[in-house]
């Protein structure tokens, strides 16, 4: 009897043991499930990601790649400039610059007659034989010649024109000196177009309080500025300003010539040249040496920059064309 009741206790415990056993086996089957579960929809998230992570990089190296190709186009005929720049023009009359008014002061009659020079060989005649005959370069050979002063005067000569337009470009970005000697201060310009950091050269084309006239500053520096100006962007955006607006000269204020490369590359570009010469300072020797380094089939005049004696008849300033034989071609 004993022993009857020890067996039903036994297999009692046994079928016990089994249901617990099979109790825990559900349970590991279960867990397993629901792990599968989630690595399988972990990594469909993953998968998803990534082909949305791959579909934004294709999309963003398209745009970037349309980004550059609409920056190598100059876009000079687009939206028009909102930048403004008032320059103090009583200021720069007391500093000796060409004035607006209706006063005939030396300097302005002067600057009259270098002007006229360039305007003729702008749109006259002898532009026929000169590419980009409208886009004058003003450099020196050395250094405190005169050469920003003179292009600014200049342009602010042709701005008085009543059937021209002038485009004031500051390229020397090694030693940027046009915003500075108008009393303004330093602005965006060239060379942040160059850099891709604006879409727009307008962005960086100034109007100013002289209706005629607009100023283009340096901009930033960089190590690379010859790179960059001989770049086919410098190339496209010259081109245009000297073929869209067909009454707009362009004067460049270009670094000193010699030991300069920037301004040897900025040569190739126009079709003009003036070369200030400081009398009693510049060498003949630089002044040789600059008009080899420029493009033998652009027009070169020099300006004889702080000539001893400012009478009516010897004048402050005096002008001579290097190219003057050139007008029987």
């Amino acid at each position: 009897m004993k022993s009857t009741i020890e067996k039903a206790l036994q297999r009692q415990r046994e079928a016990e043991a089994a249901k617990q056993a099979a109790q825990e086996a559900n349970e590991n089957t279960s867990i397993e499930k629901a792990i599968d579960s989630t690595q399988l929809e972990g990594s469909t998230s993953s998968s998803n990601t990534e082909a949305a992570l791959s579909e934004t990089q294709v999309n963003d190296a398209v745009v970037e790649q349309s980004v550059i190709k609409e920056k190598h186009k100059p876009q000079t005929g687009g939206k028009k400039s909102t930048n403004r720049i008032d320059i103090d023009l009583d200021r720069l009359e007391r500093l000796g610059f060409v004035t607006l008014t209706n006063a005939r002061r030396q300097i302005n009659e002067e600057y009259r007659e270098i002007k006229r020079k360039l305007i003729q060989n702008a749109f006259g005649p002898l532009s026929k034989t000169l590419p980009n005959s409208n886009i004058i370069m003003v450099s020196s050979a050395r250094p405190s010649e005169g050469k920003t002063f003179t292009a600014i005067n200049l342009a602010m000569s042709i701005a008085a024109e009543q059937d021209k337009t002038v485009l004031l470009v500051d390229a020397d970005v090694l030693k940027p000196n046009v915003l500075r000697t108008l009393g303004v201060p330093e602005q965006k310009g060239l060379m942040d177009y160059l850099l891709s950091e604006t879409d727009d050269i307008s962005d960086v084309m100034y109007r100013t309080n002289i209706p005629k006239l607009r100023i283009i500053p340096a901009g930033s520096s960089h190590h690379l500025s010859t790179e960059l100006l001989a770049s086919g962007i410098m190339n496209d955006t010259v081109n245009e300003f000297s073929t869209r607006y067909s009454d707009r000269i362009v004067i460049i204020d270009t670094p000193p010539i010699i030991g300069i490369n920037e301004s040897a590359v900025l040569a190739s570009f126009a079709g003009q040249a003036v070369i200030v010469v400081e009398e009693g300072r510049s060498k003949l020797h630089d002044i040789q040496q600059s008009v080899e380094r420029l493009n033998p089939d652009m027009a070169i005049g020099f300006v004889v920059n702080k000539t001893i004696g400012s009478s009516e008849a010897g004048g402050y300033y005096g002008y001579n064309y290097y190219g003057a034989d050139r007008e029987s071609e």
